[in-house]
C-alpha cells in the first residue's frame, strides 16, 4: 500500500468516527431538549404494556373461573354462588344459565343473547300455538329457525282445520330446506283435506 492510500484510509476512518460522534451529539442534544417528552413516551409505553398484560391475565382468570362456575351450575341448577360468579365474570354464560334454569322450571326469562333469544321466542310461540308470533319470527331475515317456524305455523293451521292457509305456508319453505322431509309428510296429509 502506498503512503497516499494509507492517508486516504485514515481520513475515511476519521470521517466515519466524526460522523458517529456528530450523530451521538445530535441525539444527546435532542434528549436534553426533549427529556420530559422522551421519558413520558417511555413511561406510557411501559404502562400500556403492563395494562395489556394485566388485562389479559384478568380475562384468562375470569374465563377459567366462569367455566368452573358454569360446570357447577350444570350439576346443580340451584347453586346461587355459581350464578353470582357467572354474573360477575361472564355475562353471556350467565344468560345461558338463566335460560337453562328457566327452561327447566317451565318459565320464560328475558335473554339478551341473539340465538338464545330467538330459540326462547320460538319455543314460547310453538308452546302457545301462537300463529302471529311464528309469522313474525319467520319474516325476520336473520332468524335462526325461520323454516321450522313456518313448518310449525303450517302444522298449527292444519290442526285448526285451516288447510288452505297451511298449504300456502308450506309453499314458503324452500325445497332445499332441512325441514323439507317434514314438509313432504305434511303435504301428503293435506292432499286429502
Amino acid at each position: 500500500m502506498s503512503l497516499k492510500e494509507n492517508v486516504e484510509f485514515v481520513k475515511e476512518e476519521l470521517n466515519s468516527e466524526e460522523k458517529f460522534l456528530e450523530g451521538f451529539v445530535k441525539i444527546e442534544r435532542f434528549y436534553k431538549k426533549n427529556k420530559v417528552i422522551v421519558i413520558g413516551v417511555v413511561a406510557v409505553a411501559v404502562l400500556a404494556i403492563g395494562g395489556i398484560t394485566f388485562n389479559n391475565y384478568t380475562n384468562a382468570s375470569n374465563k377459567k373461573e366462569s367455566n368452573i362456575a358454569f360446570n357447577k351450575f350444570l350439576i346443580d341448577n340451584n347453586d346461587k354462588a355459581s350464578l353470582e360468579i357467572l354474573e360477575n365474570t361472564n355475562k353471556q354464560l350467565f344468560e345461558v344459565a338463566k335460560y337453562l334454569k328457566a327452561k327447566k322450571e317451565n318459565k320464560s326469562v328475558e335473554i339478551n343473547i341473539t340465538f338464545l333469544k330467538d330459540l326462547a321466542q320460538y319455543s314460547q310461540a310453538v308452546k302457545a300455538e301462537n300463529i302471529e308470533k311464528l309469522s313474525s319470527l319467520s319474516q325476520q331475515n336473520d332468524f335462526l329457525l325461520k323454516e321450522f317456524a313456518l313448518f310449525n305455523k303450517a302444522l298449527i293451521l292444519a290442526n285448526n282445520a285451516e288447510y288452505v292457509d297451511a298449504k300456502e305456508t308450506l309453499k314458503l319453505i324452500p325445497k332445499n330446506s332441512r325441514v323439507n322431509d317434514l314438509v313432504v309428510l305434511l303435504n301428503h296429509y293435506l292432499l286429502t283435506k
